[in-house]
């Protein structure tokens, strides 16, 4: 029996290199149909544009660095120290915006389904910073 998904390697380092649309270096990695995988990096005091998603959820682990992520939904609000170690979620329609302290911030990232690439996915919202 043969898997409709040939299996995939990607290195951190051979990964391309864009933009998210909150400001974020995102090095994209490897995607099934069901969820993709990105590392995220934001610069020493680095700060990204408040977001929410339209069609993706989000599961975080912090591997370096220190910043804060503030998270907004159904009126409940948080911010939350992001150091190593640290694993969260970003649930549909949840409005977040992120900040690194001084030494940047480097986060690996499921997204689920897998990231659209498409314009309207990540819509500006208000945030702290």
């Amino acid at each position: 029996m043969s898997s409709p998904n040939p299996f995939a390697t990607v290195r951190l380092d051979e990964a391309p290199h864009v933009t998210a649309p909150d400001g974020a270096a995102v090095r994209p990695l490897c995607a099934l149909p069901g969820a993709s995988f990105a590392h995220f990096e934001l610069a020493p005091h680095q700060v990204t544009q408040a977001v929410s998603h339209a069609t993706v959820e989000e599961i975080w682990y912090v591997i370096a660095g220190h910043g804060h992520i503030w998270r907004r939904q159904d009126g409940r609000e948080e911010t939350t120290a992001l150091t190593p170690g640290v694993c969260l979620t970003i649930p549909l329609g949840t409005t977040f915006q992120f900040r690194a302290g001084t030494d940047g911030l480097r986060v690996v990232a499921a997204t689920l389904p897998p990231w659209p690439d498409t314009p309207d996915e990540a819509r500006p919202e208000q945030g702290p910073w």
